[in-house]
């Protein structure tokens, strides 16, 4: 199932859930039923109350953490990219590592008017050439694919969001690479002063960089006319050209696609970037695949405290019929509980995916996948929003509601004599 049908289906039974909801509150509030009987009733069976609410806390948090690492990739593309800046790739092309720009296009597009000029009157625009190498892991759990991309130092100023943290930037000419600080984390080789070999050549690591939480903590640089020598590549994979205005980037976009000479198309570097979110689709859907998996447990967990509550109290119904409460009442105060109980197992949910997301912030704990557009690692952090935390709640809800409403139906059906008689 994609994953907007999951977000479509989720969206339509937070809906109608919310009609209901809107229902019992009205309930509640009318009823002549004390709305601290309902809270003092969770906690008198607190052995039952802890394991309802336990079950709940666990279901949300999974469902937070899965639905945050998406959030993480999803805003690591976000970050990525300049809005003043316009990305050229080739035509047809998923991404950049399977781009080629000839350098005759790249001579073409750099006296294009459209493109702005520093204080020199140069043009303010890099060629890059992205490359996917393999490299051994840090923990010695294998090797992973990385992107290195070639850059000009042009290429540096247009992507403000990088800065270096340790060491210095290459030196073009001296076979010298500048990596990213959460790439060094997770690869071996990867230290001040390491050396790797790749493509036939013997590299020196000189640097580490923070890409701001964007996509380029997930690579390794090096100069770009250098990179195209070592790896034997003849052109380059992508261009990064700075606009004047708004309109001249649509202009600029316009002239690329019009201009059937040159098989390429252009995009503002922000959509390029936002475009390449695929690899949190998987973990959306595996995310709401274990959210759905779990809730079934927690609603049997909720239901039987439940059913247990009004075994308990059947007494205690009988008595609330004799004095003139109607089943409606008694069926919305019995599903109150159910949303309380759910409302703390939710709360303490979102407590815990918030530890999590602390926890790994402090220790610079960072998380990697795979893309499925490069097929190199992606590395990204936790990001609980409060979007997040407001479906985990509204998903905590949902679960105490419908695993209550059943037992509740019971409560409010059941025969004045016969609850009267119960022992």
């Amino acid at each position: 199932m994609p994953v907007n049908a999951f977000t479509l289906a989720f969206n339509a039974i937070a809906i109608a859930f919310a009609g209901y909801l809107l229902w019992l509150i009205y309930a509640v509030l009318t009823s002549p039923i004390p709305f601290l009987y309902n809270v003092k009733s969770v906690f008198v069976r607190w052995r039952a109350t802890a394991a309802t609410v336990l079950g709940v806390a666990l279901v949300v948090s999974v469902f937070l953490l899965m639905q945050a690492m998406a959030a993480g990739l999803e805003k690591s593309s976000m970050n990525t990219g300049d809005p003043r800046n316009v990305m050229i790739v080739r035509k047809g092309s998923t991404a950049e590592s399977s781009s080629q720009v000839t350098r005759e296009q790249l001579r073409l597009i750099q006296y294009w008017p459209e493109i702005e000029r520093d204080p020199e009157g140069r043009p303010i625009i890099s060629a890059d050439l992205a490359i996917i190498m393999n490299l051994p892991r840090r923990d010695h759990s294998g090797e992973a694919n990385v992107t290195m991309r070639g850059v000009t130092p042009l290429g540096m100023q247009l992507r403000p969001q990088v800065r270096l943290v340790s060491g210095r930037w290459f030196t073009p000419g001296k076979r010298e690479v500048v990596a990213s600080a959460k790439i060094a984390k997770r690869f071996a080789q990867c230290d001040l002063g390491d050396r790797f070999r790749t493509g036939g050549a013997e590299l020196t690591v000189v640097g580490w960089f923070e890409g701001g939480d964007s996509a380029f903590d997930s690579e390794l640089w090096m100069d770009a006319d250098e990179a195209r020598s070592v790896f034997k590549r003849e052109n380059y994979s992508s261009v990064l050209a700075r606009v004047t205005t708004t309109n001249a980037a649509a202009s600029l976009m316009r002239r690329i696609e019009s201009n059937k000479r040159m098989p390429l198309r252009a995009d503002l570097e922000t959509d390029y970037y936002a475009a390449q979110t695929m690899t949190a689709g998987p973990i959306k859907i595996l995310g709401n695949l274990l959210a759905t998996a779990m809730s079934i447990g927690a609603l049997f967990a909720a239901m039987n405290t439940m059913y247990a509550s009004v075994g308990a109290r059947t007494r205690e119904i009988g008595t609330l019929r004799v004095l003139g409460f109607r089943r409606r009442v008694i069926l919305a105060s019995f599903n109150l509980e159910g949303a309380i109980l759910a409302g703390f197992g939710g709360a303490l949910g979102c407590v815990a995916a918030l530890i999590v997301q602390s926890l790994c912030v402090a220790f610079g704990v960072r998380f990697g996948t795979i893309s499925f557009n490069s097929f190199s690692e992606i590395i990204f952090q936790f990001r609980v929003t409060p979007l997040l935390v407001a479906q985990g709640m509204l998903f905590a809800l949902m679960v105490g509601v419908l695993g209550s409403l059943l037992p509740a139906i019971r409560a409010s059906r059941l025969p004045v004599i016969a609850a009267l008689k119960a022992v």
